[in-house]
């Protein structure tokens, strides 16, 4: 959980998927790098920045990056106890299940816990429908605080991004659950460039907030830092490509992880990344968060293309969700939606309120003006 207030100060479907003129305009705006380099199906990929040179410039928007294509359909506040009297909140992660009109929510509070909620399709009032810890396994102990930042569900199998700190404690982590117990069953380290060193690994507090699903005939998952690594360039999170080669087998077996590239934040002010949606087409749909004392949020949707394992990648375009009429908060989850009456897909935010009375947990439903053809990855 990223703590801003409480620790004082530290620094079915909708993905917007790009229209096929604007695609073309991109595609005739911007030319690919002499070195080889190519431009995709409306991707452009940067050449990778060296700690010694200044971060590359961001990419030429497209002509929708100015106006704004996402509307806010709707925002509500959950309630802070549930029936019983006991807190609700720190939320960090949605995931929405269009056929049972159930919406899932990953508490980040320090053993980690799953509530899934109902209504959000109807309009109405959002009701918690019920809640379960994660729990340790028989033979996989579960760390005493696993800050639990983002999740994926693959199969009957819940992965869990773990932001953890920069101790042997408390190390950052990515977790395999059982969906229907909460169990643990593994628990897998990062590689030894992210892990805390001199001036090296993550970042205190900035560790992966995002796990996304890519498209593809096998499973693969997409984990993003928060911030840059220590020894990294500013404004540049790192990217970890988490996979399963051929013979291996996701349900038993475990992931091996490699570099993915990097995206390139916002150069003013202390961005970090927050969530990402990947694209059936390919681009990365990122949310990003900028905190500033005494308590002003900074809230942006951004899309990217899939940078290659060497390279940095700009936005391709970025939305003002403040502009929207979004309550500046700190938002820290982004998932498919409900289909709505009219036809249009959304998509789904969640707010973490670090349980501190001046903010809120809060839940939003996002659309574009006309539906688009996507199908959720999750």
């Amino acid at each position: 959980m990223l703590r801003y207030l409480l620790a004082g100060f530290q620094g079915g479907w909708v993905i917007f998927c790009l229209l096929s003129s604007v695609l073309a305009r991109v595609r005739a705006r911007v030319m690919a790098p002499a070195m080889g380099m190519e431009l995709g199906i409306g991707l452009l990929f940067l050449a990778p920045a060296q700690a010694s040179m200044p971060p590359p410039a961001p990419a030429a928007l497209p002509p929708c990056a100015g106006g704004a294509p996402w509307r806010l359909v709707r925002e509500v506040a959950l309630p802070r106890r549930d029936s019983g009297g006991n807190p609700l909140g720190g939320f960090s992660a949605a995931l929405y299940q269009a056929p049972q009109d159930r919406l899932w929510l990953l508490a980040d509070l320090p053993q980690g816990s799953l509530s899934t909620w109902g209504g959000l399709a109807t309009g109405g009032a959002l009701e918690p429908l019920a809640r379960r810890p994660l729990r340790r396994g028989a033979a996989t102990p579960l760390p005493e605080a696993i800050d639990g930042e983002a999740m994926v569900l693959l199969a009957d199998q819940l992965w869990v991004a773990s932001e953890g700190r920069r101790t042997a404690e408390r190390p950052a982590q990515l977790l395999r659950f059982e969906a229907a117990s909460g169990t643990l069953l593994e628990a897998l380290p990062l590689p030894p460039a992210w892990r805390p060193g001199p001036r090296r690994g993550l970042a205190s507090n900035g560790g992966p907030e995002a796990l996304a699903p890519l498209p593809g005939p096998r499973p693969r998952l997409l984990m993003a830092a928060e911030l840059p690594l220590l020894q990294d360039p500013p404004h540049q999170v790192r990217l970890l490509l988490w996979e399963w080669p051929a013979g291996r087998d996701p349900r038993r077996d475990p992931p091996l992880a490699r570099g993915q590239g990097a995206l390139l934040l916002p150069p003013e002010g202390n961005w970090g990344l927050t969530d990402l949606l990947a694209l059936p087409s390919g681009p990365l749909l990122a949310l990003l968060r900028r905190f500033e004392l005494p308590n002003r949020w900074f809230n942006q949707l951004a899309l990217y293309p899939l940078p290659g394992a060497n390279q940095v990648a700009a936005p391709l375009a970025v939305w003002d969700l403040q502009a929207l009429g979004l309550t500046p908060e700190n938002w820290e989850g982004i998932s498919p939606g409900p289909r709505l009456a009219d036809g249009r897909s959304s998509l789904v935010l969640v707010s973490d309120d670090n349980l501190n009375p001046l903010q809120s947990s809060r839940v939003a439903l996002l659309t574009p003006p006309s539906p688009f053809p996507c199908r959720p990855l999750r």
